[in-house]
């Protein structure tokens, strides 16, 4: 299990299980709640700087990002050989890191894409 602040301070994120909850902390509103088809465990989740979108490192061994705000997910990223187990948004919020259990960690440039390709 893991959890997450977003930069402001006023949701928090964490991964249970097979799906990832948002929660506004100042609202009795239920929460956003994302899952993917076939993700696994979630083991690890971080909001982007901005705060408009979360990250989740599975165990299916893709990271899925998702709208923070809609719960549309945006991106699977594949490529590990192992399951996820921390991932991470750069301060500018272009690259994220994933760090998994096949020892390696890989970082992309995940800036939007005129294409509309959700998937590098």
């Amino acid at each position: 299990m893991s959890v997450a602040f977003s930069p402001n301070g006023k949701r928090l994120a964490a991964a249970t299980n097979n799906k990832v909850h948002i929660w506004g902390l100042m609202s009795d509103q239920d929460p956003l709640t994302m899952e993917g088809k076939n993700i696994g465990s979630v083991w690890s989740v971080a909001f982007s700087p901005d705060g408009r979108h979360v990250a989740a490192g599975c165990s299916n061994k893709t990271v899925k990002v998702w709208d923070s705000m809609s719960g549309q997910e945006t991106r699977t990223l594949t490529g590990h050989s192992a399951r996820i187990e921390s991932v991470a948004f750069s301060p500018d919020g272009k690259r994220l890191a994933s760090a998994s259990y096949d020892k390696t960690v890989k970082i992309r440039d995940i800036t939007p894409r005129p294409e509309g390709d959700k998937a590098i």
